[in-house]
């Protein structure tokens, strides 16, 4: 039980917390993760002026359609950056984008998913190492989600502080992005925010799209997940994919022995065999 707070959580309260996370999106939240739960609900407390977790949670059972997705957005975690494990950039453009252009050269067409997408430091990360190795003509199209409404948000608008950018050379600055009037912000290019398409998605329900993608990158997101949650989702992603296609995890992931329709290629790039 956390106390000497300002607000009292209670164990049965955090319990409740911790089923409604893991039925929603199969987030798994052990105890190390308590304070974490705590700082982020008490600032929606504050916000609907209740006075506990207790008042908190029927106000969430009352109000499911309109405060939910508030709920959900406060306890997932976005942290990212633009280039975010370059190996995987590396691999993209050195092995992937080569491939792709002798595979889908009778179709012309490529799909890439960017599931978990967070702020969209990823999605345009993919656009700008991708963009310009195509032939002319070819259809090249980023589908980029994540669960929280909020960092969607940012992430179609496109728009990044300059402390955010730090890690991109000027040259990649300049070819991408508006630098606004004072300086502190840069503005994605429209011809880069093209490529991509924004939608919000809980990856454990039933997906809209019918695929096929030619990659997936879904980095820092099973991380959260429990064992069968996880081989379930990569079960989904290997139906979706094209045969020889590519799996992309986070550093911090990893596939169990048992899995057998993707094969490990090393940091955490998993190639689809069956």
């Amino acid at each position: 039980m956390v106390v000497d707070k300002e607000f009292l959580l209670t164990d049965s309260e955090f319990t409740h917390i911790v089923d409604l996370v893991y039925k929603a999106c199969g987030i798994v939240l052990g105890e190390h993760k308590r304070e974490m739960v705590y700082s982020r609900l008490a600032r929606r407390i504050r916000s609907l002026k209740l006075d506990n977790f207790e008042q908190y949670l029927d106000y969430l059972d009352s109000n499911k359609d309109k405060e939910f997705s508030h709920f959900i957005n406060a306890i997932t975690t976005n942290l990212t950056s633009f280039f975010r494990e370059m190996h995987h950039f590396e691999f993209l453009k050195n092995t992937l984008v080569p491939e792709l252009i002798k595979k889908n050269r009778p179709t012309k067409r490529v799909r890439i998913w960017s599931a978990g997408c967070s702020t969209g430091e990823e999605p345009y990360s993919i656009a700008m190492t991708v963009a310009n190795m195509f032939p002319i003509g070819w259809d090249v199209k980023i589908l980029a989600t994540d669960l929280d409404s909020n960092v969607l948000a940012k992430a179609s608008n496109g728009e990044y502080s300059a402390n955010s950018t730090t890690g991109l050379e000027a040259e990649t600055l300049k070819k991408w992005f508006f630098k606004d009037k004072q300086g502190d912000n840069y503005k994605v290019k429209p011809e880069l925010k093209k490529m991509i398409h924004f939608k919000r998605l809980n990856l454990l329900q039933k997906w809209p799209m019918k695929g096929p993608f030619d990659f997936i990158f879904c980095r820092n997101v099973v991380i959260y997940f429990d064992i069968a949650t996880k081989e379930n989702l990569f079960q989904n992603y290997a139906d979706i994919l094209t045969p020889d296609s590519y799996l992309f995890l986070g550093h911090s992931e990893s596939m169990s022995k048992e899995q057998k329709r993707f094969s490990g290629l090393g940091k955490t790039i998993y190639k689809k065999i069956k």
